[in-house]
């Protein structure tokens, strides 16, 4: 079970979240890890037809063995309008209620969108890392803010993810040829340690297992929920 260690009001308006975004941002850390992680939660959200319910899967991935360990989700009411940029106040409460129920504690929580590259610093990654108080990692597979030069069409080649002067990610390549993705810290990880993390969670897919299979996940039980 993951229970967040710091609670906020979720009933905002777009204009309160955004300042609560700037606020939080300052709690985001950049440290090293102390060791490779050895479970890896990925997190993904699918709404059903009607938009007012969020499907929340996590999936628990062994990193050595490469296997799947857990998945569970939670199917809660939508409550926060859709705004570009505030995405994790309309995906992070449901986020929190399908971790409350794992059974395992990860080391790592890796999501299909952004950390620290987002407008305010603070996309959903950092905002349910710093909730939680775990190492996190960004691995989205579009950009949402920033600019930056093609990687080579090797697996593993990246380049910076750069807003004005400021290094906000990485585009990063993990299968050759294939589109890139764009890697941010989350919370409680660097960037070189979070590139390096995606890597070792892909297989024979663009994607990292983690998310990849949160994505399958959520994407069945919406199927189930269809009317």
């Amino acid at each position: 079970m993951l229970t967040p260690v710091m609670t906020h009001d979720w009933n905002l308006s777009p204009t309160q979240a955004v300042a609560l975004q700037r606020e939080l941002a300052a709690s985001v850390r950049e440290v090293k890890l102390a060791r490779i992680p050895a479970l890896v939660a990925g997190a993904d959200c699918a709404f059903c037809s009607h938009g007012e319910e969020i499907i929340a899967g996590w999936v628990v991935w062994d990193v050595k063995r490469r296997k799947l360990v857990e998945e569970v989700v939670a199917v809660e009411r939508t409550t926060f309008p859709y705004v570009p940029g505030l995405l994790s106040f309309r995906e992070t409460p449901a986020m929190l209620a399908a971790a409350a129920k794992l059974s395992v504690k990860p080391d790592l929580l890796m999501f299909d969108g952004h950390g620290r590259a987002h407008p305010r610093r603070f996309g959903i990654a950092c905002h349910v890392g710093v909730l939680l108080d775990l190492p996190s990692i960004g691995c989205a597979k579009s950009r949402l803010c920033g600019e930056h030069k093609e990687p080579a069409s090797s697996r593993g080649a990246c380049v910076s993810l750069v807003d004005g002067e400021e290094k906000i990610g990485r585009v990063l390549r993990t299968r050759e040829r294939l589109k890139p993705v764009f890697v941010s810290v989350g919370h409680k990880i660097t960037l070189d340690g979070a590139v390096d993390v995606v890597l070792r969670c892909c297989t024979t897919y663009r994607l990292p297992e983690p998310t990849r299979l949160a994505h399958v996940l959520v994407t069945r039980e919406k199927a189930n929920h269809a009317p």
